[in-house]
């Protein structure tokens, strides 16, 4: 696979030096707790952890102290629902490439509601010409079930030369939109972009040539994909599932 021409994001320090007490949250949870250095791929970096383990925290860190909304969307996105985040994000150092990105978007599955409505509401009058749910396939996402809404995120909003950093984006798509996932993230890698994706998907893990960095009480280690829990247990579930239910009930 081709890497991208200019890496928009290298990699993302953890400032200790500037960090407080080590063993209050967020600084405590699993995937901070030993973190130095998160180097990342150029194309695709997946995260991959229990509940729990902070991948969602460590992923909104990453989107705010690039420049995002925390609750998702655009850098141009300045709404606020609810004030949650952590501090993390000003304990990151992020180490940027040359390229500068054209565009890019965070997703978070929780919030995405709060977007959805945001977008309406910029919608209204005095409506913008062109109207911005234009740019996501001219039909209010909150009219779409959630599936819909996030892939019509995906095939319209998304575009070349961006960053896009995605905090479980499998929660509403079914494996078969989750494999027209995988299909448009290579027309997208294709066309020059980065994605850090946090997720449980093992769908979305076989992206070829991606980072897979699993969350252990290590830190953050680069496992390959067939040496993942997550692909380890669900291949043992679909050869014998009467079995691994006997086991467990």
């Amino acid at each position: 696979m081709n890497l991208l021409k200019h890496q928009f994001l290298i990699e993302i320090k953890l400032r200790r030096d500037k960090s407080p007490d080590m063993s209050t949250y967020p600084f405590s949870l699993p995937a901070v707790q030993s973190l130095e250095t998160l180097v990342l791929h150029p194309n695709v970096t997946f995260v991959v952890g229990e509940n729990g383990s902070g991948k969602s925290t460590l992923l909104e860190a990453i989107a705010v102290a690039w420049g995002f909304n925390p609750e998702g969307g655009t850098k141009n996105f300045g709404f606020s629902t609810r004030d949650s985040h952590s501090e993390l994000h000003k304990y990151l150092r992020l180490s940027r490439g040359i390229g500068k990105p054209r565009d890019g978007f965070f997703l978070r599955a929780e919030s995405f509601f709060n977007v959805a409505s945001e977008i309406d509401k910029l919608d209204e009058e005095p409506a913008p010409s062109p109207l911005i749910i234009d740019s996501y396939g001219g039909k209010s996402l909150h009219r779409q079930s959630h599936g819909e809404s996030f892939l019509a995120l995906l095939m319209n909003r998304f575009s070349r030369d961006s960053l896009f950093v995605l905090d479980e984006p499998e929660a509403a798509l079914s494996p078969i939109r989750q494999m027209s996932m995988l299909a448009r993230m290579r027309e997208l890698v294709d066309s020059n972009c980065q994605f850090i994706i946090a997720t449980h998907s093992p769908i979305l893990m076989a992206f070829p040539d991606a980072d897979i960095l699993v969350i252990t009480d290590g830190g953050l280690e680069k496992t390959p994909y067939r040496e993942t829990d997550h692909f380890k247990i669900t291949r043992r579930f679909l050869n014998n599932p009467e079995g691994m239910l006997r086991e467990l009930m």
